[in-house]
């Protein structure tokens, strides 16, 4: 039986990670590790003089899954530490509302939770869909980890790398297919606005 462990930044409630899920388990035994409230944009941050603390939450399925009070990493560290009793076969963090491309791909937290698993010797995938509305139609996002999931499965991912999917918000039949690239050069340009401490300090 393939082990597929499941992680995300957005959040276990989110409902990317269901979308995800729900494909997922078509593969093999799910263990869902995720966030307990967004962590977007940590980057690949771990937590240090705080304890780490997990809670069972309940999953269709009986699918194993808990929420953690840490970052993306720390959600697999303590996943392939602690949760599960042998190490994944592949690790997916997703489905991300919003793209992780370029700089970005630095920051994000669903890579962050990939990137770990390929330190760790373990195949991974970060699955991000082009839109970052809550209610975001993510059919088009599931077929493609249908299909990247499948090969992945059958053919492998080179140790230590991660593949960083990032989905088109279109309908399926508008996509011309799958291709690798590289990363874009691009970087956020961020404007700071200078006010008041609203809390007097």
């Amino acid at each position: 039986m393939v082990r597929i462990l499941i992680s995300n930044d957005d959040g276990i409630h989110a409902p990317g990670i269901h979308a995800l899920i729900e494909v997922a388990r078509e593969f093999g035994q799910l263990t869902v590790v995720a966030p307990d409230a967004p962590q977007s944009g940590m980057g690949h941050a771990i937590s240090m003089g705080r304890p780490l603390r997990i809670h069972p939450e309940e999953m269709p399925g009986n699918i194993v899954a808990y929420a953690c009070n840490g970052t993306p990493a720390d959600c697999i560290k303590i996943a392939t530490g602690v949760v599960m009793e042998h190490k994944p076969d592949l690790i997916l963090s997703g489905i991300n509302h919003g793209s992780n491309s370029s700089v970005s791909s630095i920051y994000s937290g669903t890579l962050s939770a990939a990137r770990e698993g390929a330190l760790q010797g373990i195949p991974a995938i970060g699955f991000s869909l082009c839109n970052y509305l809550h209610e975001a139609d993510m059919r088009t996002a599931q077929a493609v980890a249908r299909i990247l999931i499948a090969q992945s499965l059958e053919k492998g991912i080179p140790t230590g790398h991660l593949l960083n999917v990032n989905i088109p918000d279109l309908p399926l039949h508008q996509l011309k297919g799958i291709r690798i690239t590289r990363q874009a050069m691009g970087r956020w340009i961020e404007e700071f606005d200078e006010r008041t401490d609203p809390y007097g300090r």
